[in-house]
């Protein structure tokens, strides 16, 4: 009889265990829009800086404002949010016009928000962005 308890606590761990993935996996899905912030976007306008830091064909990474600016032409600005719509994470690098998320790998383009390579499948929000004096300001009213 003493083999019976081991068993039992092997079936026990193993339901445990396989309830633990379900969760891990639950918190990874790709059906997440917005990964874990409650608002991606900032809900009051946000000044990020000079214009021109914004290379023209490019685009800048502003993590602390969790933005990402691009410039598509000389004058013109679009922005939007630079959390991963897979898994929340915050990007943490721009190289040309490719955003990259550290968390899972996901890409997207700085230039239209799209997803360049997944897990996400939820393109990055777009956010108002102006250029107001030679300075930035993304945000609701922007």
């Amino acid at each position: 009889m003493s083999g019976l308890p081991a068993a039992r606590r092997t079936v026990l761990k193993g339901a445990a265990l396989a309830g633990a993935a379900g969760l891990g996996v639950a918190a990874c899905s790709t059906e997440s829009k917005l990964g874990h912030a409650k608002t991606p976007t900032p809900t009051a306008p946000v000044a990020l800086g000079a214009a021109d830091e914004v290379p023209v064909g490019g685009a800048k990474l502003y993590r602390e404002q969790r933005l990402v600016v691009s410039c598509p032409a000389k004058g013109q600005y679009k922005a939007f949010s630079a959390q991963c719509t897979h898994g929340g994470c915050v990007l943490d690098k721009v190289e040309g016009t490719e955003g990259h998320c550290p968390c899972h790998g996901s890409r997207f383009d700085t230039m239209t928000g799209k997803v360049l390579h997944g897990p996400a499948t939820v393109p990055l929000p777009s956010v108002p962005v102006t250029a107001e004096g030679g300075r930035l300001v993304a945000g609701p009213d922007a």
